[in-house]
Order: structure tokens, then C-alpha cells, then sequence
């Protein structure tokens, strides 16, 4: 084991991770990601999967919970940084008094086993650089053996073994738990480490050259990214916006994570901590419509099939969630060594959101299925019989209350967007069968419900009075979902309860010009203590919505504005705090960068409200 002399204090890193969460950029290899500080420090990786036991926990503790730093030796944060046109490859620079010094690090799309690459280039002077490498399994708790094999430095615990080689030059040691080296590089010289992970009853991994790894890894992001079909205004936005959601994919399955990170928070210091590294089915349309338009036929069907895999069996039995291969046991727990991020605490893993009634799925599900029939995806043939138990199951269910699309832990209510979604499973139901007479059913019974729900919902689900619809019939508050109800067809846009619907929604729910999910000072609504930030994809929704009202030149403003609260390297959190002017919950969240795309497309691109020109959306 590493010997336990104490660091050095001149070059240790610094005990916390980053003071804010947008301090961070994202690297991957579509089945697991990485994030790098602005100091040089990854402080989260899990491996192999998205959904795996960190090896780094950093961002959720200290740095005895595990992290790995590259930087010049006594240096603080970077110079600047930046990802390399198009690619998910991040180059991080330093100024020092000695000369100039980047950082490369990528995960290459891997082969069998998952490595991080790691590649220190001189650009002006010579500059002594320091690595730290502490690695701790199971989420930042167990400390490996570490041995040397054949010029490599070996971490081994249980199941898991991690594999670090760099230049036959670099001197390695360890020290204080961790694996060090200290190096100079010149103008011109480069110098390279490499980590591998792999199960440990497995004989050693192959060797992958870093340099070979580099630059295949920018040619095969940058010949994806050349796909993008979109040419409006803020390209580069929508570009990193689709490299992220690529990211965020688990390529065997075609599953895409909700976020690769667990319990960053809502509130610095609350409880409003998730884990959030398992695929939602709410995402589902928004999604499929935004890779659609974009041109990536390809990543469209892999998540369309994923999603068949995950929902296939009883109806009654539908997630609103499941793992990476449509795992169903997502079970809750908290760890309660790990502190959380600037001591936002529990720290969980799994997600008990998995067990609730969220009826909106439905709808969510066969609007997709919909969409992908209409989009020429290839036709499977249980696809209209999966669409018919749906319908069957929900024309029973519809009338029970749930716990709605915000996964609310307070008792289930009738929320007005679980009872719209129906009405759009029913009506796509109907339009697909009129379009298509050969699909077998009776249209009548699902026209018949689409009207009840419609009728229902208009008058249980509006308060004249004020002239907006509320987040649960006989309720006073608001939801920023009710902003959907143009964009899913419920009504027209220059309906009058619409157009009121919206103005509430800004008076009400908006904080600076962002827009919350719903009041969370009523505690009533969903169950827990303290506030959150405003949910960004509600923020761009509620541009959606301007814009579909006639309100063009707000829309465009709010759509500036959002761009502009992503990131240094274009990255965007699931909600933002405009009084603080940081980002707050899971980082990258896929669904803040589909709402961009969304966006974007109906603003721009003279696309429809699902990413497919308006002539083939149903009504």
C-alpha cells in the first residue's frame, strides 16, 4: 500500500471541489462520464456505467473521497479552457511565471475497457507539473492496493481494478494514499497518462496509445457533429447542446441519462438532492423530436427502441424511469460518508421517484410512438399493439390523481398536464388510426375519450376568474408545464385561456425572467423543505410558448438569455439561481440542452413543435 507521509502543502490540491458547479466540463466515452474542474481535477467518474460506484467522489466530498489533478505544480485554476471545435475533447491552459502549459483529456469510445486520457503539452517555457492521483471505489469509500506490474501502477479492491501508465520518464511514487509524479515539459513536449478500468479478475487490459486515441476522437466527434442538419442562429449552442446529449448516451442500449452526476442540488444546502443517471420517460418526445430534426436518424431509433425494451410487459406496471437497459430496481439509499456538494446533504443513489404513479408517461409514450411512425423510423411489429394496451390500461386509469411530471413527494393530486397528456395519448390514437385504416381498433371509443378528457379538464382544470389554467383541478397554484398546453395541440395558441395561462405563469412563476416548476414555498404541493432554482427547460418553454402567442421579439430575447446563462465551455444544469448567477441540481442535464434544441428549431428553423414541419403534427 502507499506509504502515509503527509502532502506537501505547497502542492497539494485544495481539499473542496469547485465553488460552483457550471466550474466544471464534461468528458466521455457513451457509458460513462467524467467531470474536470477549472484547477485541472477530475472529481467525478463512475465506472464502468453511468449508474456505477464513483472512483472519483471529490465533487461530493473531499479529496480523500477521490479525484485526479493535472496542473502546474503550485498552480490554482486555469488560464482558460475549452473544447475543441465540434468535439468532446477539452483542452485546459495555465499561465505560470516559467511558461505556458494544456491539459488535454478525453475518453476515447471504447473498445472493451473504459480509459480516461490525460495529455500534458508544453506551449512556451518549461513548466513543472504535478499529477495526484487518488483513486477510492464504491463512491468515494474504499481505498485500493497498489501495486506496480510491468511499468503500470495497479489500484485493485474488490470487483474493480484501475490501471494508470504515463512516459517511461515520468517518475511515479506514492504518497499520503496517492499516486503522484512530477515532471517538466518544454515548449513542443508532450507527455501522456493513461488510466484503464477494468474488472479484476480479468487479465490485464490492452494498451491504448493516447496520442493515436486523441486524434481519432476529434475526427469521429467532429464527423458526427458535421450531421447536424440545423443552420440558424446560435449553431455552436445547438451543436454542443447535441454533443452533450450524445454524451449523455449509453451507447449498448441507446438509453440516454437524465444526468451523469447524483445529488448536486437544488438548493446549496438543502435536500433536494437526486440521482438523476437513469433515463426518464419524460423526456421521451422532446428528445426523439430534437434528434429527428437535427438529422440523426440513427441515435433516433436507438432511443425509440430503448424505450420499447423498457416499457414492454403490463401497462399497469409502466416506470416513469429505468436504468441504462431498462432495468426496473432503481432502489433509494443514502450515503452518509459523503458530506455532498459545498454540504448539501443526503447524498443518494437509486431514486424512490421509480414506485410513483405519474400518468403523464402514457401520453409521453405513445406521442413518441407517434412521432417515430411519422418520421419513417423502421416499423416494428408489436409497436400498435404495445400503442392499444397503453390506451386500454390509461382509458381506466386516467381519472386517478398521481404524483405528476415534478415527481412531487407530497400526496397525489389530480395535476391538469397528467390529465392533457392523456388527452394527447387519446388524440394521437385517433389520428394515427385515421391516417392509417388498416391499424385495427375502434377510433370511436378513443374519440369519445378524447373529448371527455378535453371537456374535463376545461372545466375542473381552469380558474375563469383569473383566466389560466392550475397546476391540479381546485388548486390555486400554477405550474410551468401548463405552458405546454399549445405545444401538445390541446388547444390553439390564440385561445384566450392560453394566452391568459402564459401571462400567469410569467407574473407568477417567473424569478428574473426564469421561470420555477411551480411555487415550492407551498409545502403542500410537493412535501419537502427549502426552495429550488428556476428549472430551465420551463424557461425555454416559456419562450416556446411567447413565440407561439405572437410575442416574437420576447421570445427571442428570453431565448438570448438563456444561451447565455450555459457555461464557459456551453454547458447547462437542470435549474439556475438568478439571484446568486449560479447553476444549481445535475450536471449536464440532458433535458435543459433538448430544450435549447427545442428552441432553437421553433424559433429558427421553421420547424414544428416536435422537431417535424408542422404539416405532419397530429392536432
Amino acid at each position: 500500500m502507499h506509504s502515509s507521509h503527509g502532502p506537501d502543502p505547497a502542492t497539494a490540491p485544495s481539499a473542496a471541489p469547485a465553488a460552483h458547479i457550471e466550474d466544471y466540463a464534461l468528458i466521455g466515452d457513451h457509458q460513462t462520464a467524467a467531470l474536470v474542474g477549472r484547477d485541472g481535477s477530475i472529481d467525478w467518474l463512475c465506472l464502468p456505467r453511468f449508474d456505477s460506484a464513483a472512483c472519483f467522489a471529490r465533487l461530493l466530498g473531499d479529496e480523500e473521497n477521490g479525484h485526479w489533478r493535472i496542473a502546474p505544480k503550485g498552480a490554482g485554476t486555469c488560464a482558460r479552457r475549452a473544447y475543441r471545435t465540434d468535439s468532446l475533447v477539452l483542452d485546459t491552459e495555465w499561465e505560470t511565471e516559467d511558461g505556458s502549459v494544456r491539459v488535454t483529456d478525453l475518453m476515447p469510445q471504447r473498445d472493451r475497457a473504459p480509459d480516461v486520457v490525460r495529455i500534458v503539452e508544453g506551449l512556451s517555457g518549461r513548466v513543472t507539473v504535478r499529477s495526484t492521483l487518488r483513486l477510492r471505489f464504491d463512491h468515494g469509500r474504499v481505498v485500493p492496493w497498489m501495486r506496480r506490474v510491468d511499468g503500470h501502477r495497479v489500484a485493485v479492491a474488490g470487483p474493480d481494478s484501475v490501471w494508470l501508465r504515463s512516459e517511461p520518464a515520468v517518475r511515479t511514487w506514492g504518497e499520503d494514499f496517492g499516486t503522484h509524479s512530477e515532471f517538466t515539459v518544454a515548449e513542443g513536449e508532450r507527455v501522456a497518462f493513461v488510466m484503464t478500468w477494468h474488472p479484476s479478475h480479468e487479465p490485464r487490459p490492452a494498451r491504448l496509445d493516447p496520442y493515436e486515441a486523441l486524434e481519432h476522437s476529434v475526427a469521429d466527434w467532429r464527423a458526427w457533429a458535421a450531421r447536424c442538419r440545423y443552420r440558424g442562429p446560435h449553431r455552436d449552442a445547438v451543436v454542443r447542446s447535441l454533443i452533450t446529449l450524445k454524451a449523455l448516451t449509453y451507447a449498448p442500449t441507446g438509453g440516454i441519462v437524465a444526468a451523469p452526476t447524483t445529488s448536486l442540488p437544488e438548493e446549496i444546502g438543502g435536500v433536494r438532492n437526486w440521482d438523476y443517471r437513469f433515463c426518464w420517460l419524460r423526456d421521451s418526445t422532446l428528445t426523439l423530436g430534437a434528434l429527428l430534426a437535427c438529422g440523426y436518424q440513427e441515435e433516433a431509433e436507438a432511443w425509440r427502441d430503448w424505450l420499447l425494451r423498457a416499457v414492454a410487459g403490463d401497462p399497469a406496471d409502466l416506470q416513469i424511469m429505468y436504468g441504462l437497459a431498462g432495468e426496473r430496481r432503481i432502489p433509494e439509499s443514502e450515503l452518509e460518508w459523503l458530506p455532498g456538494f459545498r454540504g448539501s446533504a443526503p447524498v443518494r443513489t437509486g431514486n424512490d421517484a421509480v414506485r410513483q404513479l405519474q400518468l403523464d408517461v402514457y401520453g409521453e409514450v405513445i406521442d413518441s410512438l407517434t412521432l417515430a411512425h411519422r418520421s419513417g423510423l423502421r416499423p416494428k411489429p408489436h409497436i400498435w399493439r404495445l400503442h392499444q394496451a397503453l390506451m386500454e390500461f390509461l382509458e381506466s386509469a386516467w381519472r386517478r390523481p398521481d404524483e405528476g411530471l415534478w415527481e412531487v413527494r407530497g400526496p397525489r393530486r389530480h395535476f391538469v398536464h397528467s390529465k392533457v397528456m392523456t388527452w394527447v395519448a387519446a388524440d394521437r390514437t385517433v389520428t394515427t388510426m385515421e391516417e392509417h385504416p388498416e391499424l385495427r381498433g375502434d377510433v370511436d371509443r378513443w374519440r369519445a375519450l378524447r373529448d371527455e378528457v378535453h371537456r374535463e379538464v376545461c372545466e375542473r382544470g381552469y380558474d375563469p376568474r383569473r383566466n389560466t389554467f392550475t397546476q391540479s383541478y381546485g388548486s390555486r397554484e400554477l405550474d410551468a408545464a401548463l405552458l405546454l398546453i399549445p405545444r401538445l395541440g390541446f388547444l390553439p395558441p390564440d385561445d384566450p385561456r392560453v394566452v391568459g395561462t402564459v401571462d400567469a405563469v410569467r407574473a407568477e412563476l417567473t424569478r428574473d425572467g426564469l421561470v420555477r416548476r411551480y411555487d415550492s414555498d407551498a409545502k403542500a404541493v410537493d412535501g419537502l423543505p427549502g426552495d429550488e432554482g428556476s428549472f430551465l427547460v420551463c424557461s425555454f418553454w416559456l419562450a416556446d410558448a411567447l413565440y407561439m402567442t405572437g410575442r416574437t421579439a420576447e421570445a427571442h430575447e428570453l431565448f438570448e438569455h438563456l444561451v447565455g446563462l450555459a457555461n464557459d465551455v456551453g454547458l447547462l444544469a437542470e435549474e439556475y439561481d438568478p439571484v446568486a448567477g449560479h447553476q444549481l441540481g445535475n450536471f449536464p442535464q440532458a433535458f435543459s440542452h433538448i430544450g435549447l434544441v427545442g428552441t432553437a428549431l421553433a424559433l429558427f428553423d421553421g420547424e414544428g413543435r416536435d422537431g417535424v414541419p408542422d404539416t405532419q403534427e397530429a392536432g
